[in-house]
């Protein structure tokens, strides 16, 4: 019995304490999905439309509503601002201006703005709001209703 309670008592001196839990930071998540809108407005300003995909998911379910309707799809969503937008005079600069990012929690925020579009022989305009998850520990838009 003296040597089952040594054993025991060896065993808990042996065990690993829990990992400490990460702290759910709202601001930090938010700051996050900022800087990667930021890095969509360079990409377009730089005519690299792959580039500005990046922050979208990458899947048949995303989802994109626009003057047409729906698009379903990252690879149709592509196109379709391929097509729209064939080279970098028809891109312009882009310019969006968020007026709400709210990080819902861990792994869901939404984002209601304003975008403007700087062209040579005009100027677009118009507003967004884009449904934001968190997704293999990356920010990603998973529906875009611009209009």
């Amino acid at each position: 019995m003296r040597i089952l309670y040594i054993a025991l008592i060896l065993l808990t001196g042996c065990t690993t304490p829990p990992a400490p839990e990460v702290q759910f930071n709202p601001e930090h998540e938010k700051n996050i999905i900022i800087q990667n809108m930021d890095e969509q407005q360079h990409a377009w300003d730089n005519g690299d439309i792959e580039a500005f995909m990046k922050h979208y998911w990458q899947h048949d379910s995303l989802v994109f509503i626009g003057k047409s309707g729906l698009t379903y799809g990252w690879q149709s969503t592509l196109d379709n601002y391929k097509k729209s937008y064939p080279d970098k005079e028809a891109m312009g600069r882009l310019q969006f201006t968020n007026h709400v990012v709210e990080v819902l929690d861990t792994a869901n925020a939404y984002v209601i703005g304003g975008w403007k579009l700087f062209r040579m022989a005009d100027t677009l305009s118009g507003h967004y709001s884009l449904l934001w998850k968190k997704l293999d520990e990356h920010w990603v838009i998973v529906a875009d209703h611009s209009s």
